[in-house]
């Protein structure tokens, strides 16, 4: 099944905030800032742009298991650069291809060179398992003679 609808989508529903730090912030405040505000990745921004990503599997891997500290170090060190971005125009097909594809976990979504939001796989799965909900519903309503006609 493919599921064409656009990111705007997702977006209009899941909201449009953005949690995002410098390449110069500490790994333990960007850290804090996750515990916080309860997600598991911040996009890295510098003069506007997105340029990376900082997720809790980079402060496993290249922190923690470095002997690292995380109350030393800044997130440019460890994050994950050149995440690969999308417009509120690509679809959700397009978003998990690329996901899939990538192996990553969330994707920035840009307009006009400007950050309008940010989706993630749980974004994707939420919005294919309400997508696919409405679609029984309505094939419900078809077959029991509930469907406007």
């Amino acid at each position: 099944m493919k599921y064409s609808h656009s990111i705007q989508g997702v977006l209009a529903e899941k909201g449009t905030q953005v949690l995002m730090v410098s390449p110069e912030t500490r790994v333990y405040d960007a850290l804090a800032l996750m515990a916080e505000q309860d997600v598991g990745a911040l996009v890295v921004v510098a003069d506007g742009k997105p340029v990376g990503m900082f997720s809790e599997r980079d402060y496993a891997r290249k922190v923690i298991l470095q002997g690292k500290s995380s109350k030393q170090i800044e997130v440019r060190e460890i994050m994950s650069v050149s995440p690969p971005c999308v417009t509120p125009k690509h679809s959700v097909d397009d978003c998990m291809s690329i996901m899939t594809n990538l192996r990553v976990r969330h994707l920035p979504v840009l307009e006009n060179g400007r950050m309008v939001g940010l989706v993630s796989i749980g974004d994707m799965v939420k919005w294919i398992i309400s997508s696919r909900e409405d679609t029984i519903e309505q094939l419900e309503n078809y077959i029991t003679g509930k469907y406007p006609a």
